[in-house]
């Protein structure tokens, strides 16, 4: 059974050893995790939404519709490009909102921390660098 990004994010912090770090972080790679791990430590990513946190309401843990796994292809209509670009600041917010409020509580605040761009206890771009060589770009 996969992880919840939290939860491989959670797990690779605690770890003691950075050799740990980069085997927890391996052992669950996913796109969904390498995503967000770019989105918040890779410079030239830069986020269409406004910082801070938005209103919404966190779904219940036990009942998320759907997860990172499945939407983390949604962050395009978030980075700055030519296709987010396009669109109108209110629907990507709203699209936004419905993915954080779509899975997992604890996985929306790591969404929203990688819009931050507030990086995760534990995990050093370092640590990221080893684990996916070639991920970040900046």
């Amino acid at each position: 059974m996969d992880l919840f990004i939290y939860e491989v994010l959670e797990k690779a912090s605690k770890a003691k050893k950075k050799e740990n770090k980069i085997k927890v972080l391996k052992d669950n790679e996913t796109w969904a995790l390498k995503d967000i791990l770019r989105g918040t430590y890779d410079a030239k990513v830069q986020w269409m939404l406004p910082a801070g946190e938005p209103p919404y309401t966190p779904n219940a843990p036990e009942s998320a519709p759907s997860n990172l796994l499945r939407r983390n292809t949604d962050f395009r209509y978030f980075v700055r490009s030519k296709e987010a670009a396009a669109m109108k600041p209110y629907k990507r917010e709203s699209i936004f909102i419905g993915l954080i409020e779509a899975v997992h509580p604890q996985d929306a605040k790591v969404v929203i921390s990688m819009i931050n761009k507030q990086k995760f206890s534990g995990i050093t771009r370092n640590v990221i660098e080893e684990a996916f060589p070639g991920l970040l770009l900046d």
